[in-house]
């Protein structure tokens, strides 16, 4: 490996993926043992399908002295599991399966196989199940073990396709199950899995592999033709996108029927080079969005691949939990009270969570009193004045396909709304802010799997080289893994390559809730809690500071606002680089989760009312800007908590998209004299800012603006 320069053996695999698809043509199935999902985003551009088998979910064969996996670490169920469903959130055709006779009870062996159905029906990725049996090896510490019986095999095979979803095949290895071909047929597989004419299988290699004429003519005599497939399954094939990375999709057409997704069998294998899209970009789809969106508004309420890729609807709702009941004891919100007057930070102390908790769910006089507060808090830290930055947002692509379920931004490249932008295009949209007062953009777009990783900081140059001026406001944590794992570097090595191009903060979105039991039911494939903690705190770290931003009021309760707030305060304790706490009531309407069902319909007045006051008092002394979305909550919601907290409007925008195709009803775009209408409602006035809270110079050269008084 080092004379390979590969850091790591993952480093290394993934370079031998690369050197297969470029110097064979063969498609790499990749099966390295337990990934993160930080591996898997890093190696699925690299192959057409992975694997790991669960083998059986039966705990006590791992913990226990005598079981078939005691003290192997990597075979513990749980862990296991994660790595099935981190698979399934990457959006990665996966194959897994189960194996018998290795000591588990008919029950462990049917609740393992629910366990492969549950993530097979929430995400959609599972593309075959292997009922693998036991077979004992000389040498090995279970030589002593009876093999698995064929009949208990067979009898696992049906139960299985009776369990799995139907476009989810079952497989058994044909070299492990004698002369009983027929009857694994007539149990229900559809599939014989890989079988080579070249190498042995290395893992029972006292059992040759059949012939392949030889498995044809046996499956001939069921009735059932034999078939050659490719190593992803043909749904996954035909559909492409989300399954397939765009810089494979190229060598996996090479071989597939165009009609049945299967292997084309006339194909010639051949070598093609493999690398990261470089196109020469051209504006693509519906580019004038950002002006439509607020007159004909979105074509329709839903992307054209609604019902697959988000997974299966009914099974995430047997995720949900119901929302627990916190306490409303008078005397826990007493104490609440008492703490937010004399030491609101103390809120957010492990000992203080029900007094907390009682003035998140609180209503009627103890609301009022804790807004009351919460504003008089905000005047001793902010003053009188409103803020507000003058920018504009610019999402220059909404091209995804990670599948997040509250998202209603997200399209196919082939849906009607879809639109991808230039850097040219976004440079010009940079100057003509620039020429409206603007001095600030803010830049995110969705995981387009056709931008090059030099995109980002491309924009980045070609902004700071038309309007060195401008502040560049850019980047959700989602969009900095990504392109790190695409560029192959770390996330600081990202951030530093941006930094030097001329980014200047970060938006801290892609937060939603920071607690995965809610982040992977609301956002499916985005990257997890820790790993949005991480990117945050190196780009604090390089000097490149962030907002910090909770979306609430849609899978969640009270107590994850709690817990958010406190993640959010120990990355502060540690840091320091939060400018601002910015609460996004979720936008209901068109958002996927929605429409399904699973979601409820955003949160309610009160809760918005609780939660501006809640950040207000209880990130008190860490972030000292409690910012409202006009977009989300409207002039009159908005007035409401910078009664009760607040103190930021946010910007002037000059185009939103993403809150307006997921529903928003409150335009896109607001004047200073807006702005300052809506300080007005509360008894306020605006001021404008810079992006990080510093005052607006107000000598120097007047920019005509469109934004005046």
């Amino acid at each position: 490996m080092e004379a390979r320069g590969s850091g790591s053996t993952l480093d290394y695999l993934r370079s031998v993926a690369i050197a297969v698809l470029e110097e064979t043509g063969m498609l790499p199935h990749l099966n390295p043992g337990v990934l993160s999902w930080e591996e898997f985003q890093r190696l699925k551009p690299v192959a057409a399908s992975m694997g790991m088998m669960l083998e059986t979910t039966a705990t006590r064969l791992w913990s226990e002295p005598g079981g078939a996996h005691y003290g192997s670490p990597d075979k513990d169920p749980e862990v296991r599991m994660r790595v099935l469903t981190d698979a399934g959130r990457v959006g990665v055709p996966f194959t897994s399966g189960i194996l018998i006779g290795i000591g588990e009870n008919l029950d462990e062996r049917a609740d393992s196989l629910l366990a492969l159905r549950g993530v097979a029906r929430q995400y959609g990725n599972i593309q075959e199940i292997i009922v693998q049996n036991f077979r004992a090896k000389p040498d090995t510490a279970m030589r002593g073990m009876p093999d698995a019986d064929l009949h208990e095999l067979a009898a696992t095979i049906a139960v299985g396709r009776l369990l799995m979803p139907s476009n989810v095949s079952v497989q058994a290895p044909p070299n492990l199950v004698g002369e009983e071909f027929e009857l694994m047929l007539r149990a229900g597989i559809d599939d014989w899995g890989g079988v080579s004419p070249v190498t042995p299988d290395h893992v029972n290699p006292e059992r040759p592999w059949p012939a392949i004429d030889e498995l044809a003519a046996t499956t001939a005599k069921s009735g059932f033709q034999l078939r050659e497939r490719l190593t992803a399954y043909p749904r996954f094939v035909k559909a492409g996108q989300p399954w397939i990375d765009t810089r494979i999709s190229a060598h996996v057409d090479a071989l597939a029927d165009n009609e049945t997704g299967l292997a084309n069998e006339e194909a010639v294998l051949s070598g093609r080079t493999w690398q990261e899209p470089d196109y020469a970009l051209e504006s693509h789809g519906r580019t004038d969005l950002h002006e439509t969106i607020d007159t004909t508004g979105r074509t329709g309420d839903r992307r054209g691949d609604f019902d697959s890729v988000y997974g299966d609807w009914e099974s995430l709702r047997d995720q949900l939990h119901n929302s627990p009941s916190f306490s409303k004891l008078p005397s826990d919100v007493l104490n609440g009270l008492t703490i937010a007057a004399e030491n609101p930070a103390a809120l957010l102390d492990e000992a203080n969570a029900d007094a907390a908790l009682a003035l998140l769910t609180a209503d009627g006089e103890a609301l009022e009193t804790m807004t009351r507060l919460a504003d008089q808090l905000r005047a001793e830290v902010n003053g009188d004045d409103v803020t507000y930055v003058v920018n504009r947002n610019i999402n220059f692509s909404n091209v995804c396909y990670v599948g997040c379920r509250f998202c209603a931004f997200a399209q196919r490249e082939r849906d009607a709304d879809a639109y991808r932008l230039t850097v040219e295009d976004v440079a010009n949209r940079a100057e003509e802010a620039w020429v409206l007062g603007a001095t600030e953009v803010c830049i995110q777009g969705g995981i387009d799997p056709k931008l090059p990783t030099s995109f980002y900081a491309d924009m980045v140059r070609a902004i700071k080289t038309r309007v060195p001026g401008m502040h560049v406001h850019a980047f959700s944590p989602m969009e900095i893994v990504t392109g790190a794992t695409k560029a192959g570097v770390s996330v600081e090595e990202w951030l530093t390559e941006l930094r030097d191009a001329g980014l200047d903060t970060i938006p801290g979105t892609a937060a939603e809730i920071l607690d995965d039991e809610v982040r992977w039911v609301l956002t499916k494939g985005k990257l997890p809690t820790k790993t949005w903690l991480e990117v945050v705190g190196t780009a604090h770290k390089l000097g490149i500071r962030s907002s910090s931003t909770m979306m609430y009021g849609h899978v969640d309760h009270p107590g994850h606002w709690l817990g958010h707030l406190r993640t959010l305060a120990r990355l502060q304790d540690e840091t320091g680089g939060f400018t601002e706490f910015v609460g996004l009531p979720f936008v209901h309407n068109n958002a996927p989760i929605y429409l399904a069902g699973v979601a409820r319909p955003g949160p309610s007045r009160r809760d918005n009312r609780a939660v501006h006051a809640m950040a207000r008092l209880a990130l008190h002394g860490r972030i000292h800007n409690i910012q409202c979305s006009w977009v989300k909550l409207g002039d009159v919601g908005t007035a409401e908590v910078l009664r009760g907290g607040a103190n930021d409007l946010g910007g002037t925008l000059m185009e939103e998209t993403i809150s307006r195709m997921a529903g928003s009803a409150h335009g896109s775009a607001r004047t200073i004299a807006e702005l300052d209408a809506m300080a007005g409602l509360a008894g306020r006035h605006a001021r404008q800012r810079t992006t990080t809270y510093g005052h607006v110079a107000t000598s120097g050269p007047v920019r005509v603006s469109l934004l005046g008084h």
